[in-house]
């Protein structure tokens, strides 16, 4: 691979392993294609690092000593602007991907892999959060609004503490008004083609939007349910 300088707007890339040899190597491709990377040998490691910088994108293997990867991506789950999370795991069952996946993870990748691959999946989930984001500054819904690039929603004065998910879907609602969106299409756009989970949790995170939402979540009047459909913002 030939080196691709860094520049000062480079994405943020954070590696968690604690094989040596895996962390160095993905360290050093990763850095040859032009990514400003750090890392953290273990799970307690990197949600310190976490906190005191902001990442684009984490590439996190599962068997951490420690607080493990799992956890690691439930705490990130509850943190408003979370980066993407790609796992790389030698736990490649069906069972592995989707407790992976249904804790946040973006991406899967199973161990052994190719670097090559590994590099592909960063630059894909990258690009696609960036063709995700609007080139409009703000959308505005009722008290609702929308900052695209600050990756923010505002109800009234206060910002909403939404978890990566919950902002996603709420952004989706805000741009697109009064369109039905089933659970299938709602899947598709938030959690991606290869979520192989329960359709029902897009009706565990609409219930709490509609907490953070509504004025009555039980009686809402903006997330509202279209019977047979799916979902519509009105």
């Amino acid at each position: 691979m030939s080196q691709a300088p860094a520049s000062s707007d480079a994405a943020q890339l954070l590696v968690v392993e604690d094989d040596d040899t895996i962390r160095e190597t993905v360290c050093e491709v990763l850095d040859m294609e032009g990514f400003q990377v750090s890392a953290a040998t273990n799970g307690q490691s990197a949600w310190d690092q976490l906190q005191r910088q902001s990442f684009d994108l984490v590439v996190l293997d599962l068997m951490l000593p420690g607080l493990n990867g799992l956890d690691l991506c439930r705490r990130l789950q509850q943190q408003p602007n979370a980066p993407l999370i790609l796992v790389v795991s030698a736990r490649d069952s069906e069972t592995d991907r989707v407790l992976g996946l249904e804790v946040g993870a973006d991406d899967y990748l199973s161990k052994p892999f190719g670097l090559r691959e590994l590099v592909a999946r960063c630059r894909a989930l990258l690009r696609r959060r960036r063709s995700a984001e609007a080139v409009v500054s703000q959308y505005t819904h009722g008290d609702l609004s929308l900052y695209p690039g600050e990756c923010r929603i505002s109800r009234g004065d206060s910002d909403l503490k939404l978890s990566p998910k919950e902002y996603r879907l709420l952004a989706l609602f805000i741009r697109h008004p009064r369109r039905v969106w089933s659970r299938e299409q709602l899947i598709e756009e938030v959690w991606g083609l290869d979520y192989i989970g329960d359709s029902k949790t897009v009706d565990v995170h609409i219930r709490w939007l509609r907490e953070k939402i509504e004025d009555d979540p039980s009686n809402p009047r903006t997330l509202v349910t279209v019977r047979g459909f799916g979902y519509r913002f009105d």
